[in-house]
This record gives structure tokens, sequence and C-alpha cells, in this order.
């Protein structure tokens, strides 16, 4: 009966490491290099609906491509959410 021998996994945990080192160091944005612009916020509830109000009124969603990207509570109750956009409605 054979054993399955595991992969090495040495070259996975080196590129990981380097990816989170380039994000970290802000070589990649998000997903890659895409031209959508990020701001995350940490408000509370009700000053994080009208911060998202405000970016949606600003950059409406039709010309911008404006979304709410991700959002999590906190344990302290605060909302920390991340709006993404176009640089601009060409």
């Amino acid at each position: 009966m054979s054993r399955l021998t595991r992969p090495p996994l040495d070259g996975l945990a080196r590129r990981l490491h380097e990816t989170r080192h380039d994000r970290a160091a802000g070589r990649i944005r998000g997903q890659g290099s895409d031209s959508f612009v990020r701001e995350t916020f940490t408000l509370p509830r009700e000053a994080a609906r009208i911060k998202a109000r405000e970016w949606f009124d600003r950059y409406p969603k039709a010309a911008y491509w404006t979304s709410v990207e991700s959002w999590r509570q906190l344990p302290e109750g605060e909302i920390e959410f991340t709006m993404r956009r176009l640089p601009s409605a060409d």
C-alpha cells in the first residue's frame, strides 16, 4: 500500500507572504490593479449611513459605479466599510 506524500508548501507560503507584503505596501489594491478608487471608514452606524449616502449623492451609481464594497460590524458596535467608485465619469 503506497502512502501519498504531501507536496511542498514552501512556494505557496512564500507567494502568500509576498502578496500580503505587496498589499500592505500599497502595490496591490483589492483584487488586482483595477481602476477603482476605494476609501475605508469606521463610524457609528448612523454616521456610516450618512457617509455612504454622501458618496452616492456625490458620485452617482450610474456614472461612477459607486458601491459599498464590503462592510462589517465591529465588537464596539461601529461599522467598518469600504466605498468603491470609478475615478471619473466619462
